[in-house]
C-alpha cells in the first residue's frame, strides 16, 4: 500500500450528459482535498475542457471500451498503472464492471463499484465477491433491485445518493450568453410575469427516459394552454432524431430548443423554469437534485429513486409514469399558480442542500474507502 496521499483510480465510461458521469466529476474535484488522490481513466472526454482534464487528471484511452481492441488497451493500461498503483479502484459504472474486475484483478487491489440505475430486464449482473468488496447503489431503489434481482447480498450494498454542491448556484443563476446562445434567456426568478415560460427537461435521450411523454401531452386538448410556451431538451442520445420528428409532427418545432452535446446542467437548467422528468424508471436523478438545487419546481414520474427525493406537493409533483394528461395538469397548474410554484421550489432546494450535498455523498465515499484500505492492509 501507498505510504503516501492513498490514490483512487476513477474508472469512468465515455463523458456525456449525464447524472453517472458528474457523479465521476463531483468526486474528481472533492477528492483532493480530503487528502486523497484521483486519477479518472475514461475511452472518451472530449466534451470536458482541456484545463479542466488537466487540473482533474482526467486521461483518456481509446477504444477502452472497443470489443477488439478492449483487452489490449487493458493490458497496456495495467502495465503503466503498476509504476504507481492505485489503492482503490472505484468503477463508475456497472457496464465496466468486466474490465474493472480485469483490472483489479491484475493490480491486486480492491474495487468498488457504483451502481446509478435498475438493472435491464435480461441483464444477469457477475460479481467477484475477492475483487468487488462492495457496491455503492445511489439509491434504495437501486439497492432493493440489485438484492431481488441480482441476489447481491444487502451487507454489500451501501446506499450513498449522488450529491449537488451547496454552493454551486443559486436560484437567480444566469444562463452562460456564449457558450449557451441558442438556449432561451434565463430569467430570475421563475415563471416571472411577462416573459414566455420556458418548460425543460435534460439527460441522456434514451427510452427509458420516457421524453416522447413531455411531448404528447401538447397534443391534448386540455393543454390548450401550453400555446405560448417554450421548451427545452437539453442532451443527447439515441432517440434524438425520433424526438425531433415528433416535436414536427405535433407542430411545435418552432417552440422547442434542442440543446446536445453538453457535459454541464448548469447553464441548461438555468434557462428553464420548470424542470420535468418523464423516466420510465431511475436510479435517482442527478439532473433532477440539481434542478431542485437551483430553485426550478420539478415534475417527475413516481418510479424508482425519484420517491427518495420529492415528496408529492411539498418539495415537487409526483406524476404516473406514461400519463402525459397527467403531466399536462400538472404543468399547467404551476403556469397558473406562479406563486405557489415557487414556494415549493424554495422547499425542495432547502431539503435537496441539506439532505444531497455533495459533501455529503463525498463523506459516505471516503467512509467506504477507509474500510476498503484497513481491509487491504489487514490481509497483507
Amino acid at each position: 500500500m501507498s505510504e503516501v496521499e492513498p490514490l483512487v483510480l476513477l474508472f469512468a465510461g465515455k463523458f456525456q450528459f449525464r447524472g453517472s458521469c458528474t457523479y465521476t466529476l463531483r468526486l474528481a474535484e472533492l477528492l483532493p482535498a480530503r487528502g486523497f488522490q484521483a486519477r479518472v481513466i475514461c475511452p472518451d472526454a472530449s466534451l470536458i475542457d482541456k484545463h479542466r482534464r488537466d487540473e482533474l487528471n482526467i486521461e483518456a484511452y481509446p477504444y477502452l471500451q472497443s470489443t477488439v481492441w478492449n483487452r489490449v488497451v487493458l493490458r497496456s493500461l495495467a502495465r503503466e498503472l503498476e509504476k504507481e498503483p492505485p489503492d482503490i479502484i472505484h468503477v463508475q459504472s456497472r457496464h465496466l464492471l468486466a474490465s474493472g474486475k480485469w483490472l483489479a484483478r491484475e493490480l491486486d487491489r480492491p474495487m468498488v463499484v457504483t451502481v446509478h440505475d435498475h438493472l435491464f430486464p435480461a441483464e444477469v449482473l457477475q460479481l467477484d465477491y475477492d475483487i468487488c468488496q462492495r457496491i455503492i447503489a445511489v439509491s434504495e431503489s437501486v439497492k432493493k433491485n440489485l438484492v431481488d434481482r441480482a441476489g447481491i447480498p444487502p451487507e454489500l450494498i451501501t446506499v450513498i445518493p449522488s450529491g449537488v454542491y451547496c454552493s454551486l448556484v443559486t436560484p437567480e443563476t444566469p444562463c452562460n450568453e456564449k457558450r449557451f446562445a441558442s438556449l432561451p434567456d434565463a430569467k430570475q426568478p421563475v415563471l416571472s410575469s411577462g416573459t414566455v415560460p420556458v418548460i425543460g427537461t435534460a439527460g441522456p435521450l434514451e427510452t427509458v427516459k420516457g421524453f416522447p411523454f413531455f411531448f404528447f401531452f401538447l397534443a391534448k386538448d386540455g393543454a390548450a394552454g401550453l400555446c405560448d410556451v417554450e421548451f427545452l431538451v437539453a442532451g443527447a442520445g439515441p432517440e434524438e432524431g425520433n424526438l425531433r420528428r415528433l416535436a414536427r409532427q405535433l407542430g411545435i418545432n418552432d417552440h422547442v430548443t434542442f440543446a446536445p452535446n453538453l457535459v454541464d446542467f448548469a447553464d441548461a437548467i438555468a434557462a428553464i423554469d420548470v424542470f420535468c422528468l418523464p423516466s420510465l424508471q431511475q436510479g435517482i436523478g442527478t439532473i433532477m437534485l440539481e434542478a431542485m438545487a437551483m430553485g426550478r419546481p420539478v415534475i417527475a414520474t413516481s418510479v424508482g429513486g425519484v420517491n427518495q427525493v420529492i415528496r408529492d406537493k411539498e418539495t415537487g409533483f409526483l406524476v404516473p409514469p406514461s400519463d402525459s394528461d397527467a403531466l399536462a395538469r400538472q404543468i399547467l397548474w404551476l403556469l397558473e399558480n406562479p406563486d405557489e410554484a415557487r414556494r415549493i421550489a424554495q422547499a425542495a432546494r432547502e431539503e435537496v442542500l441539506a439532505e444531497f450535498s455533495a459533501e455529503r455523498m463525498l463523506n459516505d465515499t471516503l467512509t467506504v474507502y477507509r474500510e476498503l484500505i484497513a481491509s487491504a492492509v489487514s490481509a497483507e
